[in-house]
């Protein structure tokens, strides 16, 4: 396939865009998924992959042939993704509280329990189905980030050399994890406030 990724490259070169067309058929589905696992949001992901085409476009004279075009392809989405998410970040660290980061590390221990009676018990049981899930729902990094720093307490610069993750890499996986954790656990803990 990736001669005839070549060949289509040659042509778009050449000014022929029905052999953009048939690059983006041929790899859209791929860079949206790619997105959409970087992301988190089907609408961000459907952003990326048009932004991602569109830059591949722009940039095609820099392709370097022996290379995978896939590849090059991938790493433009990757790069878009990563700049959407880092933007979205930024944002909501903005937003945050220091009190609110405290909160975030214990947000299972906000429920009040004086002993464990059988409501409790049952309820407990609900939220260990609901973080399975959620836990499952998280990417490999997300979870193992989350899992370091929230389970084993790891500080971030331990999570980036384990992970081999930069800093901000890192915090992001942290972050998305508590964040898809809170809105899976919402309707378990919601109904106790």
């Amino acid at each position: 396939m990736s001669e005839n990724d070549s060949v289509q490259v040659a042509r778009v070169l050449k000014g022929d865009g029905d052999a953009y067309r048939t690059l983006v058929e041929r790899h859209g589905r791929r860079v949206f998924q790619l997105a959409f696992r970087i992301t988190g949001n089907e609408a961000d992901a459907e952003d990326v992959a048009q932004e991602s085409f569109l830059r591949a476009y722009k940039s095609l004279h820099l392709y370097d042939s022996r290379a995978q075009f896939s590849t090059w392809l991938y790493r433009i989405a990757a790069n878009c993704s990563l700049d959407l998410v880092r933007k979205r970040v930024r944002r909501m660290e903005a937003d945050v509280t220091p009190d609110q980061d405290e909160r975030d590390r214990d947000f299972l221990g906000q429920v009040p329990c004086p002993s464990p009676d059988t409501d409790r018990v049952v309820f407990s049981s609900q939220i260990r189905e609901h973080i399975e899930t959620a836990m499952e729902e998280l990417s490999s990094m997300e979870r193992c980030a989350f899992v370091l720093r929230h389970f084993e307490g790891h500080s971030i610069e331990e999570i980036c050399t384990a992970l081999d993750l930069s800093q901000n890499a890192a915090k992001h996986c942290v972050f998305r994890a508590v964040q898809k954790l809170r809105r899976a656990l919402e309707p378990v803990l919601g109904s106790v406030s």
